[in-house]
């Protein structure tokens, strides 16, 4: 993960293709547990894709049987929730971290997700064609020590798993809009 996150550029979005854009989706797994541990000033989460597809293309709510929303629906239902356990904390220049165990449920819901919407460039391919490995991210761009310090005690977390929550970026920060279910039933269109 060091030569992910080190490829990384700084700068302006329009430089580097980093950055947030209104009308961005993203694919994350709520992990609330986890919540009193981040320090960025958002809520905890892993990241199944980001960028998705753009809202337009998405269509929450959509009944349109061969679109993306149904198809998500469906393709989020083939698979079972899972639990993770977060037990120590990582650190990559910059980054401190919490990777779950195991990471193979997470990463099966991006390569779900990339199988059918090979599009769909985790990072926009700022960190390589395949993205980053699963993680949680605590905290950026400081001295870690304190915050591991102050934060270990709290460590294990163990978080259930049961659906992949869709935010759409509105130009002005992310907002909620819908939560497909892990482990109903149904065939993935």
């Amino acid at each position: 993960m060091t030569e992910q996150l080190s490829a990384r550029q700084d700068g302006p979005a329009e430089e580097n293709g980093w950055g947030d854009r209104a009308g961005d989706t993203a694919l994350t797994v709520p992990l609330p547990a986890l919540d009193p541990l981040v320090t960025t000033g958002i809520r905890a989460h892993a990241t199944v894709l980001y960028p998705f597809l753009p809202v337009a293309r998405v269509r929450p709510g959509s009944a349109d049987p061969g679109g993306t929303d149904v198809t998500l629906r469906a393709l989020f239902a083939s698979h079972a929730p899972f639990t993770l356990r977060f037990a120590a904390f990582r650190e990559e220049p910059g980054v401190l971290f919490l990777a779950p165990e195991p990471p193979g449920p997470l990463a099966a819901l991006t390569g779900a997700v990339r199988a059918h919407w090979p599009e769909a460039v985790p990072y926009r391919g700022i960190f390589g064609p395949q993205g980053l490995e699963p993680h949680v991210t605590v905290a950026h761009g400081e001295e870690f020590g304190a915050v591991r310090a102050r934060l270990a005690p709290a460590l294990p977390v163990t978080c259930r798993v049961t659906g992949v929550r869709l935010i759409v970026h509105d130009g002005h920060g992310w907002r909620d809009r819908v939560t497909y279910p892990l482990g109903a039933p149904g065939p993935v269109s």
